[in-house]
């Protein structure tokens, strides 16, 4: 069977790989925790299923506009307002299947082959592979301080005449870093310059803690919509909880979202009507619920930084936002992959390796379930790891003696 080469070369995805692992675990009876999935586990908000299920009941489920129905346009465009102080119009905005739609069909109408993308690690696993998958090809400037920030210079320097854009996702997947304002300022200022496109990927924008505030790169610029070269991404997923409902976002210049729209028509014909009101109904709705799951996660990421203080050879910069973490744990292992497999095998407990968000040595943890899960999978990770943790645990109700080291 002949398959296309381009298709090929695309890695399969190591967070759903790892997550139906964990599922197949789960179903033979293993005391599985999954601390790999980005999901948080609240329930959706009321406003958000009244308006999906008005939508259902009414039997007008039928074809919408490519770029999203108007009343979806208008959440997003009063959203958009409130949140980044920028006056849109509808012509401005496209609704996607995912904030991952809105990531690929923003490269797939911006690139041509050989075009280069900066991006930064540590980072998201599936911007490389959207890019290679739009002929384009990843640049990655990784921190030469050992931080998950980068220096300006170092940006800079990657810039070459093929460069086409830069992707900023602060908050971070998967360190939890937050970008200083004046990281952020001079990258507007270059991508304004040079003429790059600056994709702000805002997904968990929200998401932050310890009243540190992720700086909307709008703040930079004097210019309008239409002239500034900043595309802002967004959705529902991670600020509400909605990832099952796929419905993302974009904020850029009208062409960008014209040719954007054509690419939907051609691949999804639009997005399902009835998750475009569940989106409406929570961005219309009451904004406390997203201040109730950042205040869960927030205590969630605070029992990470407790128990990691007595997990001797690890090293973690404390998150500032997000529901991740990463730790280094290259006092143990070098290899991320070797460290997940051995934690999974041996403690039964789901992490995805560094080496996927560029950040070899390290592994990414996701704090966004429960406390009980957060606190008794990183019980199994330090003993399964650390020398100096108890020699015994329970993993469900077998007890288990550590005899690898």
């Amino acid at each position: 069977m002949k398959l296309s080469s381009l298709a090929c070369d695309i890695a399969e995805s190591p967070t759903f790989a790892l997550n139906e692992e964990a599922r197949l675990l789960k179903e033979r009876g293993e005391a599985v925790i999954n601390l790999g999935i980005g999901e948080p586990k609240n329930k959706t908000p009321i406003s958000a299923i009244l308006s999906s299920a008005a939508k259902l009941t009414s039997g007008e489920v039928k074809y919408t506009p490519p770029d999203g129905l108007p009343s979806m346009k208008k959440a997003v465009i009063r959203y958009t307002e409130e949140n980044y102080d920028r006056l849109v119009s509808p012509e401005n905005v496209i609704v996607t299947n995912g904030a991952k739609q809105s990531l690929f069909n923003i490269l797939y109408s911006i690139l041509n082959p050989q075009d280069e993308v900066i991006i930064i690690a540590p980072y998201w696993v599936s911007y490389t592979e959207m890019i290679k998958m739009c002929t384009g090809r990843p640049v990655i400037v990784t921190p030469e301080d050992g931080t998950f920030t980068p220096n300006f210079a170092e940006i800079e320097r990657a810039v070459t005449s093929s460069t086409r854009a830069i992707i900023v996702n602060s908050p971070n997947n998967p360190s939890g870093a937050i970008y200083p304002p004046e990281l952020i300022e001079k990258i507007v200022n270059l991508c304004e310059k040079k003429g790059i496109f600056m994709i702000c990927d805002d997904i968990y924008h929200k998401l932050t803690f310890d009243r540190n505030v992720a700086i909307p790169a709008y703040r930079f610029t004097k210019k309008d919509i239409e002239n500034s070269h900043i595309v802002v991404v967004n959705g529902v997923a991670k600020l509400y909880g909605m990832t099952g409902f796929r419905i993302g976002w974009v904020v850029g210049p009208r062409e960008l979202v014209r040719v954007m729209t054509n690419v939907l028509a051609q691949t999804t014909s639009c997005v399902s009507p009835i998750a475009q009101a569940a989106a409406e109904g929570a961005l219309n709705g009451m904004q406390s619920v997203v201040e109730a799951l950042r205040l869960q996660i927030q205590n969630n990421r605070d029992v990470v930084l407790q128990e990691m203080k007595t997990f001797n050879g690890a090293r973690l910069i404390p998150p500032a936002g997000t529901f991740y973490a990463l730790p280094d744990l290259r006092a143990f292992n070098n290899n991320s992959v070797e460290v997940s497999k051995f934690l999974l095998k041996k403690a039964m407990v789901v992490t995805v390796p560094g080496r996927e968000f560029g950040m070899e040595g390290h592994i990414r943890i996701s704090f966004a379930g429960s406390v009980k899960d957060v606190t008794e999978g990183i019980a199994r990770i330090k003993w399964a790891l650390d020398p100096t943790s108890p020699n015994e645990i329970y993993i469900g109700d077998k007890k288990m003696i550590r005899d690898w080291m």
